[in-house]
């Protein structure tokens, strides 16, 4: 797992005798702060355009993935383990916190967190898929977790008083808040003073091909809608600085973006990946409605081309690479 670290500019005069590779770089990070600010401003002046119907059928889409992230629960707990030792690195998570879990899915980070904070500490899972959230609760009854508490909720109205956690974190979830800069300011507003909050967002898609391959495959066959790059989707905060922007100007500070880069690793056939992204995908499952039975075969078998060099070893084996953007409380 390799870490790439980008902070904010201090914004202090650098010393004449300082490198002028250090100096660069320094013009690189203020610059990267500029656009971060300038993309928190953009995204605060938009209005979300999401009316309640069409949240509600956001929700009820991952209401019916529910099953199938139940279905892969050890899976997708391998795959994206990286992105949890992230987020429990940068929020720096340790034994006897109270940490908030904002958008759970089917149980992760909760259960991994509920182990490190110990008897001492606790977790606070929510998530406002009820599907989500029975599949949570009935893996911490298997495991005899008795320190995580569940709620059903929406994480830009988070229904917790100020200043309740050490810790808040967002593994996949930020990229779907309804409304981005209110969802930051619920976890700032819940978390103790010097507290952190730490979201973990797909990076590029170019960057993910576990993701891109199949889509690419199915896109050539059925015509897709043209991409709003705000709009509620796994790579929404992709770009380089917009998630920081958001974390800074919901009142964050020292807000520092990592570039995560890893591999999407599980002992499954070429065939059981196919089968696996077309269920757990909700745009995936909707666009296979529109294959006919005679081009199903072509579009797996362009799949398969494309991703075969990712099962050389026997097993599924992706690069991969994530975001993790994390902000504290002052």
């Amino acid at each position: 797992m390799t870490l790439l670290k980008t902070e904010p500019s201090t914004g202090r005069q650098q010393n004449e005798s300082q490198s002028s590779a250090g100096q660069r770089q320094e013009f690189l990070n203020g610059e990267r702060r500029a656009r971060a600010r300038e993309m928190g401003d953009f995204l605060a002046n938009l209005k979300t355009g999401m009316n309640p119907e069409a949240q509600n059928k956001v929700v009820n889409a991952w209401q019916e993935s529910a099953r199938y992230w139940e279905k892969y629960r050890a899976l997708i707990a391998q795959m994206f383990a990286p992105l949890t030792a992230g987020l429990i690195e940068e929020a720096r998570i340790g034994i006897g916190q109270k940490v908030l879990d904002i958008g759970g899915g089917s149980g992760e980070p909760s259960l991994t967190i509920a182990e490190i904070v110990g008897p001492s500490g606790s977790v606070m899972y929510t998530d406002p898929v009820a599907g989500m959230v029975e599949s949570a609760q009935a893996e911490a009854g298997r495991r005899a977790l008795a320190n995580i508490e569940f709620n059903q909720c929406s994480g830009d109205d988070l229904p917790f008083a100020d200043a309740t956690f050490d810790a808040a974190v967002g593994r996949l979830s930020a990229m779907f808040f309804v409304d981005p800069l209110a969802g930051v300011r619920e976890a700032l507003r819940v978390v103790r003073d010097d507290g952190y909050v730490s979201f973990a967002v797909w990076g590029p898609k170019e960057a993910n091909p576990f993701f891109s391959i199949v889509n690419d495959a199915v896109d050539r066959f059925v015509e897709s809608p043209k991409e709003d790059p705000d709009a509620p989707d796994a790579f929404r905060f992709a770009d380089r600085g917009k998630l920081a922007g958001i974390l800074e100007k919901a009142g964050a500070e020292n807000v520092i973006e990592r570039e995560l880069n890893f591999q999407i690793e599980a002992p499954i056939a070429l065939d059981q990946f196919w089968q696996l992204r077309t269920e757990m995908s909700e745009s995936l499952r909707k666009k296979m409605t529109d294959i006919t039975p005679a081009r199903l075969p072509i579009v797996k078998q362009a799949a398969a081309d494309a991703a075969k060099k990712y099962f050389a070893s026997g097993k599924m084996s992706f690069p991969a690479q994530a975001l993790i953007v994390t902000g504290r409380k002052r």
